[in-house]
């Protein structure tokens, strides 16, 4: 009976709440029926990221060549993680929320978008000892107030019952923004030496599965130094939950 009372009155809260702040969709800021969710509109121009993908990074195919192909990339130089996926493409569409997350304070965004990782990263949270986001370093930190991954694993642990270690990993050198980097390349140099693992976390990661989750995945590079770093320090198995990834033109699949 209490329990019952208790939803009544969350319920009776959420309903005089939404008459005075009515919830707006997250793209374009229109009326929706539920916070942290799209309008009928941006819900068409969003491309999640279903179907056929790399078994490894999760780049999507244009047509299925098989549950365990990889793509040409993964094959040639394979990432430290084991397996990535995302929800979404970064593209024009899904920038502006994405950016607001990120750099506009829009913290009221992280509810929806975790629910989206947790539906799309069910398999890996499964698998999942505890998760751990990618770290700022503490004079990004401080200047944002907050690390919009955390705040993604933070949601994401507490909707899927999964631990997360925030202090797990730490940025020991302020590199200069990724997307700054001209090419893969230059991204992988830059993340070099960028992370590790603190003294008192190493008992906590040996020989355990590790989700590492991010808000983009671009070229694999921040990833790929995280997951090196984590197995260094004894972790039997990172794989790597996004919001959203970019998706570049294939070059091939083996």
């Amino acid at each position: 009976m209490g329990a019952i009372l208790k939803s009544g009155w969350r319920t009776v809260g959420r309903n005089a709440l939404d008459l005075l702040y009515p919830p707006l969709c997250i793209a374009c800021r229109s009326q929706v029926s539920e916070p942290g969710s799209l309008c009928a509109s941006c819900w068409k121009d969003i491309e999640f990221l279903e179907g056929p993908a790399c078994r490894c990074c999760g780049l999507p195919f244009d047509l299925d060549p098989g549950i365990d192909t990889l793509c040409a990339a993964c094959l040639a130089d394979p990432p430290s993680f084991d397996r990535a996926c995302a929800v979404l493409r970064y593209d024009e569409k899904s920038r502006s929320p994405i950016l607001a997350l990120k750099h506009g304070d829009r913290l009221d965004l992280v509810p929806g978008f975790s629910r989206w990782l947790d539906r799309a990263g069910r398999a890996l949270l499964n698998e999942a000892d505890f998760i751990v986001p990618v770290p700022l370093h503490p004079g990004r930190l401080w200047k944002r107030r907050y690390n919009q991954a955390a705040e993604l694993a933070r949601h994401l642990g507490k909707a899927a019952g999964k631990p997360v270690a925030p202090l797990a990993l730490r940025r020991v050198r302020a590199t200069p923004s990724q997307g700054a980097m001209p090419s893969a390349k230059a991204r992988r140099r830059n993340m070099r030496g960028a992370f590790q693992v603190p003294d008192s976390y190493l008992a906590a990661i040996h020989n355990r599965d590790i989700l590492l989750v991010d808000d983009v995945l671009t070229t694999g590079a921040t990833a790929d130094a995280c997951a090196r770093v984590l197995k260094r320090a004894g972790a039997a198995k990172v794989n790597v939950l996004a919001l959203a990834r970019v998706v570049r033109p294939l070059t091939g699949v083996i």
